[in-house]
C-alpha cells in the first residue's frame, strides 16, 4: 500500500483530534459508569470500522483484510494488558474517580512508544528479510510460555515497578498522597512527582513489554507500517473504556491465555512460512482471510469456554460453601409436669 506523506499527516491529525475530544469529554475526574464505557467502546469500534471501510473504498480488499486482522489481534492482546492494569491500579491505590485520566495518559504514552517500535520494526524488515525467522520463533516461544503459565495456575502476583520507574522515583521523589490530577507539586521546597504521574508512567512503560509480542504479531499479518500503526492506534485508544466495561469480566476469562497462545503460535508459524517463501523455498503461505477466520474463531471459542468454566466454578464454590455452612438445630426441650 503506497501511503503519501499527506495521508500520514492527515491520519495522525485525525487521531489527535479524536484523542482531544475523548480527553475533553472525560476531563473532569469521575467514576466511569458501565453505560459511559459501553457507549465509548462502541464509538471506537465504529470508528475503526469506518476507517476499514475507507481502506476498502480507496485501497481494495487486501489492505482492509490486513487492517481488521491486525486490529482484532491487537485488541485481543490488549485485553490481556488489562489484567496488569488492574494490578497497577491496586498497587498505587488509585482513587476510582482518577482512573480514567490515568488510563488515558498511560495509553497515550504507550502509543508513542509503540510508534517508535513500529518504525524500527519496519526499517529492520525492509532491510533484513531474515528477521521474520526471529519474529516467528519468538512468537512461538511466547505462545509456549503463555501455555506454561496458564497451566501453572499460580496465584495472582503483585505488580513490580520496572527499573526506569524506580530510577525516576529516586531522581525526582514522590509525594506521599494524590493531589487531584496534578502531576508535579512543591514539597519541602522541592519539586516532586505525584503518585498520579508515577502510575501513568507505570502503565505507559509496562505496555512496552506487551509490545514485544504484539508488534511482531501484527507484522506477521501485514508488513505495511501504515496499517500496523493504525491498527495499534485504534486498538489502544479504546482500551480505556474497555477497562471499565469488562473489568468485572476479566476474572471470568480463565482461558484467555490459551486463546492468545494459539493466536501467537499460529502467527509465528505464518511468519516462518513467509520467511521460507521469501528465501525461495516452495511452501504454502497462509492468506489474510484464513488468518482473520482463525483469530476470530479462537477468540469466540475461548470466550465461550471461559464463561462456561467460570459458571461451573462459581456453582462448585457455592455448593461447597453451602455444605460448610453451620446448620441450626432446635434442641429438644423437656417439659416437667407439676
Amino acid at each position: 500500500m503506497n501511503v503519501s506523506v499527506t495521508l500520514w499527516v492527515l491520519t495522525i491529525v485525525g487521531l489527535a483530534a479524536l484523542i482531544a475530544v475523548d480527553f475533553f469529554i472525560g476531563r473532569k475526574p469521575h467514576d466511569v459508569s458501565i453505560k459511559e464505557a459501553g457507549i465509548w467502546t462502541i464509538v471506537w469500534i465504529a470508528l475503526a470500522g469506518l476507517f476499514g471501510l475507507g481502506l476498502l473504498v480507496f485501497s481494495g480488499g487486501q489492505p482492509v483484510g490486513e487492517f481488521f486482522a491486525g486490529f482484532i489481534t491487537e485488541k485481543s492482546l490488549s485485553v490481556d494488558n488489562l489484567f496488569v492494569f488492574v494490578l497497577i491500579m491496586a498497587k498505587f491505590a488509585v482513587p476510582t474517580q482518577y482512573q480514567q485520566r490515568v488510563l488515558l495518559v498511560g495509553v497515550l504514552i504507550a502509543l508513542v512508544l509503540r510508534t517508535i517500535f513500529i518504525a524500527a520494526g519496519a526499517a529492520i524488515i525492509s532491510n533484513f528479510a531474515w528477521v521474520f525467522y526471529i519474529f516467528g520463533a519468538f512468537l512461538i516461544y511466547t505462545a509456549w510460555k503463555l501455555i506454561q503459565e496458564a497451566r501453572a495456575d499460580e496465584p495472582e502476583e503483585e505488580f513490580e515497578e520496572n527499573k526506569l520507574l524506580k530510577a525516576a522515583e529516586k531522581r525526582f521523589g514522590v509525594a506521599d498522597r494524590y493531589h487531584g490530577t496534578k502531576l508535579w507539586i512543591q514539597q519541602n521546597g522541592k519539586r516532586v512527582m505525584t503518585p498520579m504521574l508515577v502510575v501513568m508512567l507505570a502503565i505507559g512503560t509496562t505496555d512496552v513489554l506487551f509490545a514485544l509480542d504484539s508488534i511482531p504479531a501484527i507484522f506477521g499479518l501485514t508488513q505495511d507500517p501504515y496499517i500496523v500503526f493504525t491498527a495499534n492506534a485504534f486498538a489502544l485508544m479504546g482500551l480505556r473504556q474497555l477497562y471499565f466495561l469488562i473489568g468485572g469480566l476479566l476474572r471470568k476469562l480463565v482461558h484467555l491465555s490459551y486463546g492468545l497462545s494459539v493466536i501467537l503460535g499460529f502467527i509465528g508459524v505464518k511468519l516462518v512460512l513467509h520467511a521460507l517463501h521469501e528465501s525461495g523455498v516452495h511452501v504454502p503461505e497462509i492468506s489474510i482471510p484464513v488468518s482473520l477466520g482463525v483469530i476470530c474463531a479462537v477468540l469466540v471459542v475461548t470466550t465461550i469456554t471461559s464463561l462456561i468454566a467460570s459458571k461451573k466454578q462459581a456453582a462448585l464454590e457455592a455448593s461447597e460453601g453451602a455444605s460448610k455452612a453451620p446448620t441450626s438445630e432446635k434442641s429438644p426441650t423437656n417439659s416437667i409436669d407439676v
